[in-house]
């Protein structure tokens, strides 16, 4: 069987979750007698793909878009990366396309199967979100048409997509993502003398919209315990915007009480790792792959039980409702407040980390193929 994996997302993304999956399963497929596996990326800007085993790629590494002020040249570049990659695509007669995201017309032979990963809804979810040009949500649905199977990474993503998109549920199916351990450093960390030496709760990723960050700011301030006792550090998304900082000064907060940070993953170990809790606000993931990092790290998972969350966290975190400031402040107080419930959390999230694996989720993967062809 011959399966090709086009070059949409390695000429979108340098680093990133979605192009981490495909190279995750694509590295495992091939190691299995049988299958010839090809990401064919002839042109692309991906970081990973250097890193896979000889005969899998077929390109190189172009400039990296994002040193590209203009955005016509990035646009050039992906354009090109597209073309050439649908040249590469027919010439190598695949069984099976999967493709790495969505786009209006399919790359590749045409008489391949085709096999379409979904990752989440947010785009339908909360269109507010996201500017009015995005086409995200109608190359979605054009894309999920065409596919003869469509694979969501959660029960909950699979659900949204047969409501919003029409699937027929015997044309889905559900296979997580699989999970790999950070890798801790002694860099980064120890000159945050603020936050190391005292005590924080933990929150990870971008702020915007359905993430719900304001939401958590809200719970954090209206909680005297936790405002005397916590800071909250903010990892990645950028620096505080001005709205967030308005905001912090109208909750009546310190600017040193909420601090943003960004760096390499060896710093953000060591942040899970010390924190005394992580607190997952979101009001909706497709996955959500932040929790089970911090249960790695033995930190406490606070988490809103909504979407997909509870389908990965399992009854490895401790749930408020995230459209309820006081459901929030309640949850992490309980947990900062007694040493020995925290201990259970991290108990449970050890056990649950074992439910996730890269090797199941390429297992899983080649079953819809080998059913396709």
């Amino acid at each position: 069987m011959k399966i090709g994996y086009d070059s949409q997302i390695f000429c979108a993304q340098t680093y990133g979750g979605v192009s981490r999956y495909f190279c995750e399963i694509a590295s495992r497929l091939a190691q299995t007698p049988g299958l010839e596996v090809s990401i064919a990326a002839p042109l692309h800007i991906n970081a990973y793909l250097q890193h896979l085993p000889p005969g899998i790629v077929t390109g190189f590494r172009g400039p990296r878009a994002d040193r590209f002020e203009s955005v016509y040249p990035r646009l050039f570049l992906r354009g090109v990366g597209l073309v050439l990659g649908d040249l590469v695509l027919r010439t190598q007669f695949p069984d099976i396309v999967h493709e790495t995201y969505y786009l209006a017309y399919p790359l590749g032979p045409r008489r391949a199967r085709r096999v379409l990963t979904i990752y989440d809804m947010i785009h339908e979810r909360f269109p507010s979100d996201f500017p009015l040009a995005d086409k995200t949500t109608r190359h979605k649905a054009v894309a999920a048409k065409r596919a003869d199977h469509v694979i969501c990474i959660s029960e909950s993503t699979r659900r949204d997509a047969i409501e919003i998109l029409g699937l027929a549920p015997e044309k889905t199916s559900v296979i997580h993502l699989g999970f790999d351990l950070m890798k801790g450093g002694e860099d980064g960390l120890m000159n945050e003398k603020s936050v190391t030496n005292e005590p924080f709760l933990l929150y990870v990723g971008n702020r915007g919209g359905y993430k719900n960050f304001l939401g958590l700011l809200e719970a954090y301030a209206s909680s005297l315990q936790l405002r005397a006792g916590f800071k909250l550090v903010c990892f990645g998304g950028g620096a505080l915007s001005a709205d967030e900082q308005e905001r912090i000064t109208r909750l009546g907060l310190d600017s040193g009480q909420v601090i943003q940070l960004g760096g390499s993953d060896q710093l953000l170990s060591q942040l899970y790792a010390r924190a005394n809790a992580f607190v997952y606000p979101s009001l909706y993931e497709g996955f959500g792959i932040p929790p089970l990092e911090a249960m790695s790290h033995d930190c406490p998972v606070i988490c809103g039980i909504t979407s997909s969350i509870p389908e990965v966290v399992g009854d490895g975190g401790e749930y408020f409702d995230p459209a309820d400031v006081d459901s929030m402040r309640e949850a992490i107080e309980r947990v900062v407040s007694s040493e020995s419930h925290r201990k259970v959390l991290i108990e449970k999230g050890r056990a649950r980390l074992a439910c996730f694996s890269w090797d199941h989720c390429a297992k899983e993967t080649l079953g819809v193929y080998r059913r396709l062809v």
